[in-house]
């Protein structure tokens, strides 16, 4: 193995480096979209639960925002819960714009591996034809060997570009799956919150002009 590494010559430097570039990041990414650390199993229930007993104290906002990337979106709607709706969708459309951006971490590198590692192997082909084309000129075709190296070269850098750039491309557009099956449950779990406080708000708001006339009523006994 290490005897067909040599025989690609310096162009399989980039491509062993993107190797192992690419080996990190898949390995990292399955470890940080794990759905428990994403969105874990029952925290939108227990959060709703919140918020019909009304514990939400800034020590519950607070463990709940360093919580994982749901609670850190269930925290930002609970934030302006006394606002309208629309301010509670706008707070959390910012807050999801970052906690995408985080999902999505490493994302963009290793497409961008799988995009130029075939392109360095193609280098490394060239390179090889070119040494294989100055070794014909040297000596004409009577020496196999010294054509066999170029030849060796060139498919040794094709091969190993596309070694690496296909489980890139794969792991890719499967992290980029992940990532937006996990968004479409944090919206799910972030609506039922917001019909939640919606709900809770409109209950209160139905009280309070009850309310009022008794108060009205009271003024005018009084007077």
């Amino acid at each position: 193995m290490l005897e067909i590494l040599m025989a690609g010559s310096w162009a399989m430097l980039p491509i062993l480096i993107c190797s192992a570039v690419t080996l990190a990041i898949i390995l990292e990414r399955f470890w940080s979209l794990r759905r428990k650390a994403v969105v874990p199993a029952g925290l939108g229930n227990e959060v709703r639960e919140w918020a019909r007993t009304r514990k939400l104290d800034p020590e519950h906002l607070n463990a709940l925002r360093t919580n994982s990337p749901l609670g850190e979106l269930l925290a930002a709607a609970l934030t302006v819960r006394h606002r309208p709706r629309e301010v509670i969708k706008e707070r959390v459309e910012d807050t999801g714009r970052h906690v995408v951006h985080r999902l999505e971490r490493f994302l963009n590198t290793l497409g961008t591996i799988a995009l130029i590692s075939p392109l360095l192997g193609l280098l490394g082909t060239v390179f090889g034809l070119i040494r294989m084309f100055f070794a014909v000129m040297v000596s004409g075709v009577g020496d196999p060997l010294k054509m066999a190296g170029g030849i060796g070269e060139a498919l040794v850098c094709t091969a190993a570009g596309l070694c690496v750039a296909i489980p890139a491309y794969a792991f890719h557009r499967y992290f980029r799956g992940r990532v937006s099956d996990l968004v479409v449950e944090m919206e799910r779990q972030v609506f039922l919150l917001t019909d939640e406080l919606t709900a809770t708000g409109e209950t209160v708001a139905a009280a309070t002009p009850t309310a009022a006339p008794a108060a009205v009523r009271v003024a005018r006994t009084a007077t």
